[in-house]
């Protein structure tokens, strides 16, 4: 078998801020994503609340050139904002807005959704990283979904940025996650024993008029409608850029890993919804500060240490992708925590500075303003 393409690119939702109070804007500026596109081409778009903003990259051949892509459009975005008193925060929910608050956009797209889910469109104020890897031949696509949903866990642990939800520490490390379960076509995807199986069951939605295509599938993985190419969509949205760039990396590389596993007859131990189910709850939980089951073991692990294993486990494919820093940076994300860690830990330094709550909750946001832009750590 050829082998595929790996190209890779990625879309970011960013909520866009009042750079003083950090409150989240009721509606964005006329033309904001217009002045985006000036200062930077790619590809800028809508959400369903006018107070979200999504950037997409290109088609990239490699992490230098994403982690470009991802750089100039997260500046751009910054400067367009700057222009009207705004920021964007790269966080999959707003430490304290209140989402009946909010604008939908205006659009033929967002309205008709806004009637399908009625309330529950209300509380979709959150904000994802969907990452795109090019596998040209569509059979191994849906056999790799298959298989890389045993990961899925340990990629959304790394990327948890949504701990608070209206002014509330949820307990959660991905509330998003939580939010996000309320929409029908979600969770894990079925297992497909073929490209023809997949089509047939969304062809049955189609064709009964309830979607117009699978873009309105919103599985934690999926293929793409429009590329040929596997959709990882379980993460949040990483503060940091580094973190968006090693969690693509890890998503590149185990896809690469099990292709190459398939080129010698082998594949990786397939295991029920169920299971792979409670170890996406346990991250969802508790981030990379928990433990995940280990099915082989038949025990739990602590996140780092399977973080050790994955590293060893993709490391051939790293060198062959040259990603092998970014590969790494996994290590950095469980030294350093991830977004939600630093917004508990703002927050908790505001209360014990003699901050009152709503304090500490603009405090939080100002973190995410500087942490969105923030460059890579010395020692990452």
């Amino acid at each position: 078998m050829d082998e595929p393409s790996w190209t890779i690119g990625i879309e970011e939702e960013y909520l866009l801020v009042d750079r003083d109070s950090g409150a989240l804007v009721q509606a964005q500026p006329p033309g904001l994503i217009e002045r985006v596109a000036e200062l930077r081409h790619g590809l800028v778009s809508p959400e369903l609340f006018s107070a979200q903003i999504e950037i997409g990259t290109g088609i990239c051949r490699d992490m230098k050139h994403l982690r470009a892509d991802v750089g100039l459009l997260r500046l751009a975005v910054t400067e367009a904002a700057a222009e009207h008193g705004l920021a964007p925060i790269a966080a999959s929910t707003h430490p304290f807005a209140r989402p009946e608050e909010l604008q939908i956009t205006d659009k033929e797209r967002y309205r008709d959704l806004a009637e399908d889910l009625q309330e529950i469109q209300r509380q979709l104020v959150i904000s994802g990283l969907h990452v795109h890897v090019g596998i040209e031949d569509p059979e191994l696509r849906i056999d790799l979904m298959n298989q890389v949903t045993y990961f899925l866990p340990h990629l959304l642990a790394a990327s948890t940025s949504s701990p608070f939800w209206q002014g509330r520490d949820t307990g959660l490390a991905s509330y998003r996650s939580a939010v996000y379960k309320t929409l029908p076509r979600t969770g894990l995807p079925p297992k497909f024993d073929s490209w023809a199986e997949f089509r047939r069951h969304v062809d049955v939605l189609v064709n009964a008029g309830i979607i117009e295509d699978s873009s309105k599938v919103w599985w934690d993985i999926r293929p793409s409608e429009r590329y040929p190419t596997l959709e990882m969509r379980v993460t949040d949205l990483p503060t940091r850029m580094e973190d968006t760039i090693a969690i693509a990396a890890a998503y590149v590389c185990l896809l690469r890993m099990l292709w190459r596993l398939r080129d010698g007859n082998q594949r990786w131990r397939s295991y029920a919804n169920f299971l792979i189910g409670e170890n996406l709850w346990r991250a969802e939980r508790y981030g990379i500060g928990g433990s995940l089951i280990d099915f082989g073991k038949g025990t739990l692990v602590p996140y780092e240490h399977l973080v050790d294993e994955l590293i060893e486990l993709v490391m051939p494919d790293a060198e062959a992708l040259g990603c092998v820093d970014e590969i790494r940076h996994l290590r950095a994300i469980c030294e350093h925590g991830t977004s939600a860690n630093r917004q508990l830990a703002v927050y908790q330094a505001a209360l014990d500075g003699g901050a009152d709550h709503d304090e500490a909750l603009a405090e939080v946001v100002q973190h995410l303003i500087g942490d969105t832009l923030a460059p890579p750590a010395d020692d990452d």
